[in-house]
C-alpha cells in the first residue's frame, strides 16, 4: 500500500478487536469543520468500569459505578481540555502535563518529554496525545510515548505534526491487535477519511468498534469560521448513583 493511500476508518476498526484507546484527528470533507474524536475500550472489569462525562470544553472519565473500583490510577483522567486556541486530547493525565506547560508558554513536545507510557508492564501501554491548534493556523500533532524494550526501561518519542486537508485525517491507537502481551501500536497514525458531522463520525466509529470492548466515544467538530462546537458522547454503561 502506499504511503499516502487513505484507509476507511470503519475498515481499521471492524477488523480489530482490539485497538485499545483511539485518538482521531482531522478536518470534514466539507472543510467547514476541525473533527476530534476519542474512544475507549477495555478487557478488564476495572478498565470497563467508566464513562465519559462533559463540562464546558473538558471531558473526564469517572467510574460507572465508584464501589467496584479496583485501581484509579489509570482510568480516572480528563481525554479532552481546551487552553486558548489550543484543544489537547490524550489518553491519560498527560493531558494536564500538557495543560499546565502550555500555559507557562512552553510547547507540547516540551511536556512529553517528561512523561513516559503506562507503568503496566508487561503491556506497557503507549501514552498518546493530540494538540489541535484553533488559531487558524489549521495545524495539528500527533504523539506516541512506548516502550523501546520489552522490560519496560527506556521510552522512545514520537511526534508528528500535519496540516488540516478537507476529509483527511490521522488515526492513532495505543494497540495494534488484542494478545497478551497486548503489542503497541506501530509505525506512523494511519491517513483515514473524515466526514461531514460529529453523528456521522460517532455512528461510524460506535457501530464498528468490537461489541464487547468497547466503553465510550467522544467526537467533538468545531466551525473553522464561528467556532460553534457540535459534540456526540456515548457511553455503552450507565453511571451508579451511590446513596
Amino acid at each position: 500500500m502506499s504511503v499516502y493511500a487513505i484507509s476507511n476508518l470503519a475498515d481499521l476498526l471492524n477488523t480489530n478487536e482490539y485497538p485499545g484507546r483511539g485518538i482521531v484527528i482531522g478536518k470534514s470533507a466539507d472543510g467547514n469543520s476541525i473533527a476530534v474524536a476519542y474512544f475507549i475500550m477495555g478487557r478488564s472489569n476495572n478498565s470497563r468500569n467508566r464513562i465519559f462525562t462533559e463540562e464546558g470544553d473538558t471531558v473526564t472519565i469517572y467510574p460507572a459505578d465508584s464501589r467496584k473500583v479496583e485501581d484509579p490510577s489509570l482510568i480516572i483522567y480528563h481525554p479532552i481540555r481546551r487552553i486558548g486556541s489550543n484543544l489537547i486530547v490524550t489518553n491519560g493525565d498527560q493531558t494536564d502535563t500538557i495543560y499546565e506547560f502550555l500555559k507557562d508558554g512552553n510547547s507540547f513536545e516540551e511536556a512529553l518529554e517528561t512523561r513516559r507510557f503506562e507503568p503496566d508492564g508487561p503491556n506497557w501501554t503507549p501514552r498518546i496525545s493530540g494538540l489541535v491548534q484553533l488559531d487558524g493556523s489549521e495545524r495539528y500533532k500527533m504523539s506516541i510515548l512506548k516502550a523501546e524494550d520489552a522490560e519496560g526501561k527506556h521510552c522512545a518519542r514520537y511526534t508528528y505534526s500535519y496540516h488540516l486537508e478537507n476529509g483527511l485525517g490521522h488515526f492513532i491507537h495505543t494497540y495494534q491487535h488484542n494478545g497478551d502481551p497486548i503489542p503497541t501500536f506501530c509505525g506512523e497514525p494511519e491517513r483515514i477519511t473524515i466526514p461531514d458531522s460529529a453523528e456521522e463520525m460517532a455512528d461510524l466509529i460506535w457501530n464498528n468498534l468490537n461489541e464487547d470492548n468497547k466503553i465510550s466515544l467522544y467526537v467533538r467538530y468545531i466551525n473553522v469560521v464561528s467556532g460553534q462546537v457540535e459534540n456526540r458522547m456515548i457511553n455503552k454503561y450507565t453511571q451508579v448513583k451511590e446513596g
